[in-house]
């Protein structure tokens, strides 16, 4: 569904053919990411003008001689910069869509990227075809080699090998038992005391611990629990009103403002996505 207002032009639309994969068309002139992280691949291509991204502690620019590569679950931000205007595409690769990719590449597992920002001409021009094939429709014989093909030369330029762990087994256990609690109870969530007493940590150490491991705050990471019910809702048809009340927002504006700030689009574009 394309929108037109006085800043942006945005169309999100997902492939029919492949499940899992989701494409953003962006040209903004006015917005700002807040630091979030997508549950699958991110791989955008920057076709005029840039932006300035932060990712690992570390500022990047997003400009069109650079691919941009998100792995999974990690977090980044974005903002437009010195730059007043940021066209761009991006291709969001979710499980069910990276197991189409693992299979043709006869990979049981992807690699990881530890850079966010490459410089590979042939790259750019190729994700950038396949985007293009996507937004008019292709065939899914033609998606499926320009996305295997893509993905199998990317892995193999600058993939680097598996993810690293993230953190001390102590801290991955300690963190899981504070998700699934915020997970469990996202509509009215605890504080900081209780949830890190919960675990034997002070307020401060839970902040710690959540920022070692994921990245984020303990409300930023809270968020993104919301942001990610909230749009499972969406998928399987539920009402604005009544994704917002199940993801623990106070009202339909609050999920808006926070869905665009994580994934650029209204939750009626996302919706409309994945409408019939």
């Amino acid at each position: 569904m394309a929108r037109v207002d006085r800043h942006n032009r945005v169309h999100f639309w997902r492939d029919r053919e492949i499940p899992g994969l989701s494409c953003l068309h962006a040209d903004f002139t006015r917005h700002e990411f807040a630091p979030h992280a997508h549950a699958g691949f991110v791989i955008a291509v920057t076709e005029e003008g840039g932006a300035r991204f932060e990712s690992r502690g570390a500022d990047g620019e997003a400009v069109p001689g650079r691919l941009l590569t998100f792995n999974p679950d990690e977090p980044h931000s974005g903002r437009l910069g010195t730059s007043p205007r940021w066209h761009y595409r991006a291709l969001y690769v979710d499980a069910p869509a990276l197991e189409v990719v693992l299979a043709g590449l006869g990979l049981e597992r992807p690699a990881f990227f530890r850079d966010n920002s490459l410089s590979d001409p042939e790259l750019i021009a190729h994700f950038r075809a396949l985007h293009i094939a996507l937004e008019a429709g292709a065939d899914r014989l033609q998606v499926e080699e320009l996305l295997v093909g893509g993905f199998g030369q990317l892995f193999a330029r600058h993939g680097c090998g598996a993810r690293p762990d993230a953190g001390p087994t102590r801290d991955r256990a300690l963190l899981g038992s504070v998700v699934a609690r915020m997970e469990d109870q996202r509509t009215d969530t605890p504080g900081l005391e209780e949830l890190g007493a919960a675990v034997g940590l002070t307020a401060f150490q839970l902040i710690g611990l959540f920022k070692r491991t994921t990245g984020l705050t303990p409300h930023a990471f809270l968020t993104q629990i919301r942001v990610r019910t909230a749009a499972g809702a969406l998928q399987s048809g539920r009402s604005i009103a009544d994704a917002a009340s199940l993801a623990g927002f106070y009202d339909q504006a609050a999920l808006t403002n926070q869905f665009k700030r994580t994934f650029g689009i209204t939750p009626r574009q996302f919706a409309a996505a994945y409408a019939g």
